[in-house]
């Protein structure tokens, strides 16, 4: 083997610690090679995960309107569990309820009602009633996907903070204009089903709150992309991660790089405070 500092050649049965040509102790002079190339490294790979940390800080709770935003987002689902219409079945030995609405939906898919729909169309006493319910739970579906796509968007919002607010945005429009239609439809269907002497039709305001919420969504996507989104990252954090992406490519050297690889002033002040605490806590430590 040869030395690392001036390359002559070691004997492999020489175990003295240090070079006989420079005298240099081998083993710390390539750890001090080592920590110095795991300091850059280590200065490069931390800018990525400030970015990273900018990055959700700004989609989750950069500002009001983001904090908003959060807060429109669990809604939406939320006012999914008020129903949306109610159907009350009454024969003879029979007294079921239906709702159209996440609570609803689970009672009913609970104790079997849900199932039996497919029946009741069929049926002669509760086929006009029991269509028109359908169509409410259609409605009630698409703006439950609609819900969920606005909910994924805003999780990985931070990967793209404008294209996923874009999305969020006209995602809450198409939501709002179903959720208006579906209220609609409800009090339509409830008018035309009137009268029926084995089922009772309630009217409910699950589609009207799904509307408001869409709309405030809307409105809160369009100001956030009115005023700007971006995160602010701290300076030489985007060369950093050009620079790491370059090392790792094997396009740059990263022995070849000055440590710190990029130093800002106030980087600066705060490495050389550091030092001199450390310092301080040393010679106190001697004076002990």
């Amino acid at each position: 083997m040869n030395c690392p500092k001036c390359g002559g050649e070691i004997h492999l049965f020489d175990l003295r610690p240090n070079c006989k040509h420079c005298g240099v102790n081998i083993m710390y002079f390539t750890q001090h090679e080592g920590l110095v190339r795991d300091a850059k490294r280590t200065e490069l790979e931390s800018a990525v995960a400030r970015m990273v940390v900018a990055r959700i800080k700004a989609a989750f709770i950069g500002g009001k309107l983001q904090i908003m935003r959060m807060i429109a987002v669990i809604g939406a689902v939320c006012v999914l569990m008020i129903p949306f219409i109610g159907v009350h079945y009454t024969l003879p030995f029979f007294d079921k309820k239906f709702s159209v609405g996440l609570i609803g939906l689970i009672q009913s898919f609970g104790d079997g009602m849900l199932m039996k729909q497919l029946d009741f169309v069929k049926s002669a006493m509760f086929s006009k009633i029991a269509v028109s319910e359908a169509v409410v739970l259609l409605l009630f579906v698409i703006i439950l996907l609609i819900d969920l796509l606005i909910f994924g968007a805003f999780c990985i919002g931070f990967l793209n903070l404008t294209k996923t607010t874009k999305f969020m945005k006209n995602m809450s429009l198409i939501g709002a204009a179903i959720a208006l239609a579906t209220q609609i439809a409800v009090i339509v269907l409830k008018v035309s089903v009137h009268g029926s002497k084995f089922a009772a039709m309630s009217l409910g305001f699950g589609a009207l709150a799904a509307f408001a919420v869409f709309v405030l969504m809307f409105i809160i996507n369009s100001a956030l992309l009115k005023k700007g989104i971006e995160p602010t990252y701290r300076e030489f954090d985007p060369k950093r991660k050009e620079l790491l992406k370059k090392v790792r490519a094997g396009e740059v050297d990263l022995d070849s790089l000055t440590l710190p690889v990029f130093e800002s002033e106030e980087e600066r002040e705060e490495r050389v405070k550091a030092l001199e605490e450390a310092l301080r806590i040393e010679e106190e430590g001697k004076e002990l």
